[in-house]
């Protein structure tokens, strides 16, 4: 489980594999800086670039699936689970009020 934790914000609590998901999406890919690390403020208008990135790129992902499907007269496929718009937009809202703060973003400490 992942806690980000900032002065300006509430506590965001993610299951493991979804904190993992946004880290890499950052890109956090290394154990050490997926267990612990900092977003800096000066770092946020990126990190929510890299994350609105990703989420455009799996709605067109999931929305060519679809089409693919249709095309050949298939059902659509379902998707599962929660999307990544909806995993990433209450973190890229943390982040938006902390840049606005000047705090920075910790996990695992």
């Amino acid at each position: 489980m992942y806690k980000f934790k900032s002065r300006a914000a509430g506590d965001l609590i993610m299951l493991e594999p979804n904190g993992r998901q946004i880290l890499t999406i950052l890109g956090r890919t290394d154990a050490a800086s997926q267990t612990q690390g900092i977003l800096l403020p000066e770092h946020m208008p990126e990190a929510i670039h890299q994350l609105e990135a990703a989420i455009q790129a799996d709605e067109a992902h999931r929305a060519q699936m679809i089409q693919e499907a249709l095309d050949q007269g298939d059902p659509p496929p379902r998707f599962e689970g929660v999307s990544l718009r909806q995993r990433a937009v209450p973190f890229i809202e943390m982040i938006r009020r902390c840049h606005k703060a000047e705090k920075e973003i910790v996990w695992g400490v």
